[in-house]
């Protein structure tokens, strides 16, 4: 089947029920994209599927025929995105597991909402699991990016 992952087209050999995790990271070698609970609930895995976030664990790879994938590895290679630096600036990661599904949560919540409140950004984040504690660094990070996007956005117009 062919997928495009970040607006890369790519074939692969793959039943239709298996997970997009193991398509992207075995078949593709995407290992950015990590494995967590299995079962969809700690967000671990969460890539965008068409723009909207999607648990890849659980996600069988035929739902990503005709999309846009997007995986941590897509939102800049060079670690520049706002949302990465700020994540840098934060020292948020402290075993790093979460992070990619962390950020990628993050990002769909920043494509939705340019200036999310710390309710909003509680809400948009529950469904991703940080063993580490590291949620008050996660949340400061989530505002100084979004700070800094709007700030690009203003120069832009």
């Amino acid at each position: 089947m062919e997928l495009k992952i970040n607006n890369q087209i790519h074939q692969v050999d793959a039943p239709d029920e298996m997970p997009l995790l193991w398509v992207l990271r075995d078949l593709l070698g995407k290992k950015g994209t990590k494995f967590g609970c299995g079962q969809g609930l700690c967000g671990t895995c969460t890539v965008h599927v068409n723009g909207q976030p999607m648990r890849s664990c659980i996600t069988p790879v035929a739902v990503a025929k005709n999309s846009e994938v997007t995986t941590i590895e897509g939102v800049d290679e060079q670690g520049n995105h706002p949302i990465q630096i700020a994540w840098r600036e934060n020292n948020v990661p402290q075993c790093g597991y979460c992070q990619s599904g962390q950020i990628m949560s993050a990002l769909n919540l920043l494509s939705n909402n340019s200036t999310p409140t710390d309710q909003d950004i509680d809400s948009a984040m529950s469904g991703n699991i940080c063993r580490c504690g590291t949620y008050p660094r996660i949340k400061q990070a989530i505002k100084d990016a979004a700070k800094v996007m709007n700030q690009n956005k203003g120069a832009k117009s």
